[in-house]
């Protein structure tokens, strides 16, 4: 009685990374009214600027009540509003974005198409690049949440660029030829790439030679690029953010078709701390991408409010040159106390620069080195120790014991806290066995690749409904 959509189970609902979720929202951590709660740590939300934002509001209240100049614009802003977007706040947005990038590079708010966040922006460009059965590439280990937007409503596949931690999981030319074989062995036609950068969950930004691996591929294979860019602002420190849009720049395509074939995806959800607003966007110097898009964006719009309050914030340049060094600033701060505490509790984690989470190497506690091994670990994280983490093999981590840790979303004493417990359970597991120390592994260090590889961390879901599994 009901559609097949509603009836199969490609959502990816059922990821560790999502259970972890619910089992948190069971049992929340909260300091007076449950101190033995879970600790959230496996949600990328940045609440470390908060202050600076609800300081401007207190200062601008003309803005936050629809009256500039006294006048009340709300019935205005009420009514009907075309999807195009508001024009003042596109041309905040486009500044917003190129300051971010130093300047470096500008973008025109004619080429930008809003959406409720970024989730909607990736699966409208899904809709306009792909059709259903067509793939993508994509990088592990990735945002869990991608086998939702990009493949559940569209019909589109993923197919995964295996990276390694033997070169901090880099991008490599090797790699992606390999995903575009295994994508021609499963009579999959590729569409694109799609990098998210800086990446999510490693905290790492492309480096420049990555991004010219991507240009060249895809012009090569005559595809296109997706370069999510969520995150652009959230770099705390050297080596800095490089847009694809200064490689286009740089390498002078920008009056080529390449150019064409390159599409950015930005939100304020990460940089700015406001995922609930729902402002999400797309950028492409594609005409027929922009036009289509401008018209998927009726089933997604951002509130006429929502525009006008953030053009406002936007606009506001000081305030926003402020926001961008006191955010980076306390990003740093608060990172290097999360990698402190995990040292102090003989973990190591991946190198990174950006980002709110730490890519965090627990192969050292694993008592197989197995997927099964893994899950074994996180669920006495979860439930024992009270700190929902997420599982590199819900990030499609090819390599058990990998953990995704978040560290932006709570109060200094809340990470504190979760630290303590996490040093006490890792006490724990060494004295019951001697053997602990000896099994934690140099970061560069290859890892043994486990025969015992979920099936559905790497499972294509296709149209008729069977599974086809990639190779190692």
């Amino acid at each position: 009685m009901l559609s097949a959509k509603a009836t199969c189970n490609s959502h990816g609902q059922d990821s560790s990374y999502f259970l972890g979720w619910e089992e948190y929202e069971k049992n929340p951590y909260d300091p007076i009214n449950n101190p033995n709660g879970i600790i959230q740590m496996g949600l990328a939300e940045n609440q470390l600027c908060f202050d600076l934002l609800e300081s401007w509001l207190k200062n601008n209240p003309h803005s936050s009540g629809f009256t500039p100049k006294n006048h009340s614009i709300f019935k205005e802003l009420a009514l009907f509003q075309d999807y195009h977007g508001l024009p003042a706040f596109k041309n905040a947005l486009a500044e917003f974005m190129s300051e971010i990038r130093e300047n470096k590079v500008t973008f025109n708010p004619n080429n930008l198409v809003l959406t409720a966040g970024s989730t909607s922006a990736n699966e409208t460009l899904m809709f306009c690049l792909a059709n259903p059965g067509d793939a993508f590439l994509l990088p592990t280990p990735y945002y869990p949440g991608f086998d939702r937007d990009l493949k559940w409503r569209t019909g589109a596949e993923i197919v995964p660029i295996h990276c390694s931690s033997s070169n901090g999981f880099r991008v490599t030319k090797s790699a992606l030829d390999e995903a575009y074989q295994q994508a021609q062995k499963l009579k999959l036609n590729v569409k694109g790439v799609l990098v998210t950068n800086p990446s999510n969950p490693l905290g790492t930004s492309l480096n420049l030679n990555e991004l010219e691996l991507l240009v060249e591929f895809i012009s090569t294979k005559n595809i296109h690029l997706i370069s999510d860019e969520i995150y652009s602002g959230t770099v705390f420190c050297n080596p800095g953010f490089i847009s694809i849009m200064e490689i286009l720049k740089n390498k002078n395509l920008m009056n080529t078709d390449v150019v064409k074939q390159v599409h950015i995806v930005y939100s304020l959800s990460k940089d700015l701390g406001l995922p609930g607003f729902r402002i999400g966007a797309i950028y492409s110097n594609n005409d027929i991408v922009v036009s289509t898009a401008t018209k998927m964006s009726s089933f997604g719009l951002i509130s006429s409010q929502t525009q006008y309050l953030l053009s406002k914030i936007l606009s506001d340049k000081k305030f926003t040159r402020n926001y961008l060094s006191e955010n980076r600033k306390r990003l740093r701060q608060r990172h290097e106390m999360l990698e402190k505490a995990l040292q102090k509790a003989g973990i190591r984690s991946l190198k990174s620069n950006a980002g709110l989470f730490s890519w965090v190497d627990m192969r050292g506690l694993l008592k197989s080195q197995s997927f099964e091994g893994e899950m074994e670990l996180w669920k006495k994280i979860v439930y024992e120790v009270g700190l929902n983490i997420s599982p590199g093999s819900s990030c499609h981590c090819s390599e058990p014991g990998w953990f995704r840790v978040c560290f932006a979303n709570m109060s200094h004493d809340t990470l504190k806290l979760a630290m303590q417990r996490l040093h006490s359970f890792v006490d724990s597991l060494a004295m019951n066995n001697n053997e602990m120390s000896k099994r934690l592994q140099p970061l560069n260090r290859n890892s043994r690749k486990s025969k015992s590889l979920p099936k559905w961390v790497f499972s294509l879901t296709l149209r008729t409904g069977k599974k086809v599994h990639s190779q190692e």
